[in-house]
């Protein structure tokens, strides 16, 4: 009779541990659903501060998304050399310099994709969402390139790698790729 007891008195507490641990994984959203809210929330918050008049997600174009993404530079963390720097075109540079700080293609593209799924998720339609507008990814393909002159990145795509047996080639493939692509 003892097994029986112990049998009611574990049950009940091992279905509470179940039971209260689902709802606490189904309420938390992802870490990219979390940065996306934020994302859309910081440029609803900029487009109400908008200089004059105040606009609203509606009456946002390409050009006011390239002006929010110039916005953003102010707190970008990226080391973008000017064309009189001597450390232009210098992928590892020994010294500091006055260049300013912006924000990397890589984040600002990512940026954009994250605002883009966001437009559509609050009931914007794909044709009228300006974070697909021509002018931006002309905007973000412009950034790309001449974050990348500044750092002295080839411009010519890297060749894909061949299918191998040694993962060591594949490797170091991989690596030398990641350091020429990295922006």
């Amino acid at each position: 009779m003892e097994s029986g007891s112990e049998t009611k008195s574990t049950k009940p507490v091992l279905s509470n541990i179940t039971e209260s641990a689902e709802p606490q994984l189904s309420t938390q959203p992802s870490r990219y659903e979390s940065q996306k809210r934020r994302d859309f929330n910081n440029l609803l918050n900029h487009l109400k501060t908008h200089k004059t008049p105040p606009l609203s997600l509606q009456d946002c174009n390409g050009g006011h998304v390239i002006e929010y993404l110039k916005y953003l530079d102010q707190f970008g963390k990226t080391k973008v050399h000017v064309t009189g720097c001597i450390h232009f075109g210098n992928p590892d540079p020994l010294a500091q310099c006055g260049c300013p700080l912006k924000q990397a293609w890589g984040s600002l593209d990512a940026l954009i994709g994250r605002l883009r799924a966001a437009f559509e998720e609050n009931g914007g339609a794909p044709e009228s969402n300006p974070f697909g507008a021509k002018a931006v990814s002309v905007y973000l393909r412009e950034i790309k390139k001449c974050q990348a002159k500044a750092r002295g990145v080839a411009d010519k795509k890297k060749k894909k790698v061949a299918q191998s047996s040694n993962v060591t080639e594949a490797a170091m493939s991989l690596i030398s790729f990641s350091k020429g692509g990295m922006v």
